[in-house]
């Protein structure tokens, strides 16, 4: 094993993704998977988590776990932690990636049931599978959180304001958990910018001339561009890191 395999590595570490099944919650998933670790695949629909791991245990040896849930849900995460607290009897990194970023028309059509979601989804979810599987980490003496937020929060746009503030939020509670779960576990915030997913595939770059020309790289990233700053965050690599935000949006002014 060369000196960046063993910096990187996560040989029979747990790692749990929440929206694990596509986009950059999928690449995340994987490059864990390549790295050594098993896997918790948590969405909503369950047949896609189980595609994705049946693809990861194929491709990469490792075991893989799917879970149907909706993070947004509080009631719902407990059954989230147990499940693969009795699988594979603990959870070494926890990445919060699952979200959503609604289109309305007008701020004034924000409906309160849209703003909850957003925030449920966004934050609640995160905030609360944090503690409960923080705690544990806590317990058993070392552990990694991860919370994937936005550059939104930071360069709020009028389209995406309650979906900004969540994950400003996220931002703030990344402080907040890695005080309260130092020394032993360490909390940052993996903020993406424009990435081309499935969840941008409707985004109409064209109607805009050169969209990415203020940014440093001049151009949306892509999903595996995500990987080495998550896995820099998940291992032994990022060991004296902990409270901090790592930016991944292509130089975004």
């Amino acid at each position: 094993m060369g000196y960046a395999d063993e910096l990187f590595d996560l040989t029979g570490r747990v790692v749990l993704v929440t929206g694990g099944s596509r986009g950059l919650g999928r690449e995340m998933a994987y490059a864990a998977a390549r790295c050594g670790a098993d896997l918790v695949i948590a969405g909503r629909d369950y047949e896609t988590c189980a595609a994705t791991c049946a693809e990861i245990e194929r491709e990469t040896g490792r075991a893989a776990l799917p879970h149907a849930v909706h993070v947004g849900r509080w009631d719902q995460l407990d059954g989230l932690v147990e499940a693969a607290y009795s699988r594979f009897g603990r959870v070494d990194v926890l990445i919060n990636n699952a979200g959503m970023q609604p289109v309305y028309d007008t701020l004034g059509s924000v409906s309160e049931k849209l703003f909850d979601a957003v925030l449920n989804l966004n934050l609640k979810g995160p905030f609360r599978l944090s503690v409960l599987i923080g705690e544990r980490m806590v317990a058993a003496g070392r552990g990694s959180i991860i919370n994937v937020s936005s550059s939104g929060s930071i360069r709020p746009r009028p389209s995406i304001v309650p979906y900004a503030a969540a994950k400003a939020g996220l931002n703030a509670m990344t402080e907040g958990l890695a005080l309260a779960f130092g020394p032993t576990v360490r909390v940052n915030t993996l903020m993406a910018g424009p990435h081309l997913t499935g969840a941008t595939a409707g985004w109409d770059i064209d109607a805009v001339p050169n969209p990415f020309g203020a940014h440093a790289l001049q151009r949306p990233g892509r999903p595996p561009e995500i990987v080495g700053a998550a896995l820099f965050l998940a291992s032994e690599a990022s060991s004296f890191t902990t409270g901090a935000t790592l930016r991944s949006d292509g130089g975004m002014p």
